[in-house]
């Protein structure tokens, strides 16, 4: 008995100085340990993107509120208590489960059938793993994991019922994004009677949550509908090429962002900036939470397009396309048509209209909106680039002011070269006024082979040339904006295309629009440099930046100012632009201009230039016809570019003059309307209007 009681003595003696340890010692330790918690910052919400406007102030890109079923999980919730959840909203909402993957389905049946999966992988296969001194436990994990993953059979994955697939579908969303950071369950067909079921047992639901969401709403339909471009889903999230980018900024995987053109050239002002919130965690569980950063929607984008003239522009080219398409025998080849219409002295594009046909999903032709391919395609454009040759011809010193050349047939090594007008009309000798109204190819051909250095004698065995004379004309014409990028701000802008070669005959073709490709965005700009007095300006969409505004019928305050921007300026005097200028009026009114039919009585006194130029398509020989131009003469307010590739074989239905004389027609007449409605005056705060309302407006107007 007493040596049981000292050894209880000598017990209690351990147990006291132990406690003496644990308490005095290392005490403060083991408190901080249990009062040890985290700081956790994150991101939350979906804050709506700032709304698109026109040069108006029409709502045209606008977003929809959506109800929405959130989960929110934190960094210690484990997957069967996730399931669990899952299981118990799959009750109460409805849920499709098409986006599951195989994938989804095997991590899910790993999940819901452990003792089944656990066999899949002997003891022994484990233990050989363990038993590798180069794998970590983690290592040995992830490869026991997929080792499962390998050998689940196809029977096992379709084994699922239409309830667990829901409830799969439910789990999927759960497990995107990021711990801490809602991610979006259903936000689309969320009926109010879901939203109330789920409201009412959310406490039996850690983590979700309802809330409201939104998605993108593009009032005009198809009108400019590739120029917005379009915003990933919530499912979608980022695009996958540009994940890395958009996560080293700070967005979430599932983040919706601008995917092309508008919405994705300007995402760092349209996007909304989301709540910044402060999570204080003890072992991943959320004790505490703080509102750092309140979160609101993007900034607003005002476009510099005039929506009304957009759609009106669309219709008349729809319109004329139609035409030609019921005269099948007359243009087989016609499916596209192009305008540019901008201000020639700031840039701003007031229109951009692209139509072709193609295929829809169900193999049936329709007209489909092709803006963008007013300056990602390019085409021959003929003697509309006549001008650029002429002053090209007083840049280098080689023409001369009003300077008289014969027009009649050149034959150079063979081959016959003249102009396009019949030889019964008979030889002339024309000035560079002359020769640009009725659109002289001698001329032209005459002013590159002065360039070139080379003999213009109309009977020539060979035809000897400075080679040089391709890049000094192709450098002269890239100050007018052909053949370079114009600066517009949207990605995917081409150059053209250049020819290969640098034949002598190749060059003269070139001083006819007829060797290399440009945009109809560059001969916009092209134009707009002669109009303007030579000034090259940098064309662009986007007009200014506004702050959002909450007041649903006003627009917030600039923030932003699109200024126009001269690229450079043609080394040229006032008097030689100005006689191009008076060329391109004769082509509008003069005797022989290849406009006058369209212009001369138009009210507004227009400028222009039409061009013809031979083409290939399917190996066909085919024609594309261009016109450029510009109005009012004395004080250009409007200039444009038409391009229709391929619009004929033979006979030339004049689709190019058609298109031109009505948009311009209609951009007059819309302006007189603009003009009664005080809508010019945009520098001053305005309310806002949708298209719905301004339609109306003129309605009641016309009434």
């Amino acid at each position: 008995m007493n040596i049981l009681f000292f050894a209880v003595f000598i017990l209690f003696t351990l147990l006291i100085l132990r406690l003496g340890i644990v308490q005095i010692v290392h005490g403060n330790d083991y408190l901080k340990e249990v009062q040890r918690t985290e700081n956790v910052k994150a991101n939350n919400g979906s804050p709506p993107r700032g709304k698109i406007y026109d040069r108006y102030r029409n709502v045209i890109v606008d977003n929809v509120p959506l109800n929405a079923i959130t989960y929110t999980r934190t960094q210690s919730t484990k997957p069967d208590e996730m399931l669990k959840v899952a299981r118990k909203l799959a009750q109460l909402i409805k849920m499709d489960p098409k986006k599951v993957t195989d994938r989804d389905r095997q991590d899910f049946w790993l999940l819901t059938h452990p003792d089944e999966a656990e066999k899949l992988v002997s003891k022994d296969e484990i233990k050989r793993l363990e038993d590798n001194e180069d794998l970590s436990k983690d290592d040995v994990n992830k490869k026991v994991y997929q080792m499962q993953l390998d050998r689940i059979t196809e029977e096992n994955i379709q084994s699922f019922n239409k309830d667990e697939l829901e409830v799969l579908a439910i789990f999927r969303e759960f497990n995107t994004g990021y711990a801490l950071s809602p991610q979006i369950v259903k936000n689309e067909g969320v009926s109010t009677e879901e939203m109330a079921r789920v409201n009412e047992h959310l406490a039996k639901m850690p983590g979700v949550n309802v809330t409201t969401d939104w998605k993108r709403r593009y009032v005009g339909d198809d009108t400019l509908r590739s120029i917005l471009g379009k915003v990933s889903s919530s499912k979608e999230g980022l695009p996958s090429e540009l994940v890395n980018s958009y996560t080293a900024k700070g967005y979430a995987l599932n983040d919706r962002v601008g995917t092309s053109y508008v919405e994705a050239q300007y995402e760092d002002v349209l996007k909304g900036q989301k709540e910044e919130i402060e999570y204080i965690t003890k072992k991943g569980s959320v004790l505490e939470e703080q509102l750092l950063k309140e979160g609101h929607s993007g900034k607003d984008v005002v476009l510099t397009i005039d929506m009304k003239l957009q759609k009106e522009v669309e219709k008349i080219v729809e319109e004329e396309l139609g035409k030609q398409a019921a005269k099948y025998w007359e243009s087989p080849f016609l499916d596209r048509a192009f305008v540019v219409m901008m201000d020639p002295h700031t840039g701003e594009l007031m229109s951009m209209v692209g139509k072709k046909y193609g295929e829809n999903a169900d193999g049936q032709t329709e007209m489909q909106d092709y803006a963008l391919g007013t300056f990602t395609s390019a085409y021959e454009a003929g003697s509309a680039v006549k001008g650029a040759t002429v002053l090209t011809g007083y840049m280098t010193g080689k023409l001369n002011i009003g300077e008289v050349m014969y027009d009649a047939p050149m034959y150079l090594a063979k081959e016959k070269k003249s102009s396009w007008f019949n030889a019964s009309q008979g030889s002339k000798y024309l000035s560079d006024i002359q020769a640009l109204e009725i659109s002289s190819n001698v001329y032209m051909f005459k002013t590159a082979l002065k360039i070139g250095n080379g003999s213009t004698s109309h009977h020539q065995e060979f035809v000897d040339i400075d080679i040089k004379a391709f890049d000094i004309m192709r450098n002269h014409f890239s100050q007018f904006g052909l053949g370079v990028n114009t600066g517009i701000d949207l990605p995917g802008e081409t150059y053209g295309l250049k020819g290969p070669e640098k034949k002598p005959g190749l060059l003269l073709d070139f001083a006819i629009g007829q060797y290399d490709l440009y945009t109809p965005m560059q001969l916009a700009q092209y134009v707009s440099a002669i109009a303007n007095g030579g000034y090259r300006i940098e064309p662009h969409i986007m007009k200014e930046i506004r702050e959002p505004n909450h007041e649903k019928s006003k627009i917030g305050p600039i923030v932003w100012e699109n200024k126009p921007k001269v690229l450079n300026i043609l080394n040229v005097t006032e008097r030689e632009i100005q006689q191009v200028q008076d060329g391109f009026y004769q082509v509008a009114h003069g005797t022989r201009g290849t406009a006058r039919v369209q212009f001369s009585n138009a009210p507004y006194n227009a400028a222009a230039k039409s061009g013809t130029a031979e083409s290939i398509h399917n190996g066909k020989d085919t024609y594309n016809t261009t016109l450029i131009g510009y109005a009012p003469f004395d004080n250009p307010e409007i200039a444009y570019s038409v391009v229709v590739p391929w619009s004929h074989q033979d006979k030339d239905p004049g689709v190019n003059k058609t298109i031109a004389k009505r948009i311009m027609d209609k951009y007059f007449e819309l302006k007189k309307e603009a003009e009664k409605q005080g809508l010019l005056d945009t520098s001053i705060e305005g309310e806002v209007r949708t298209m719905d309302e301004a339609d109306d407006q003129e309605v009641e107007e016309t009434e």
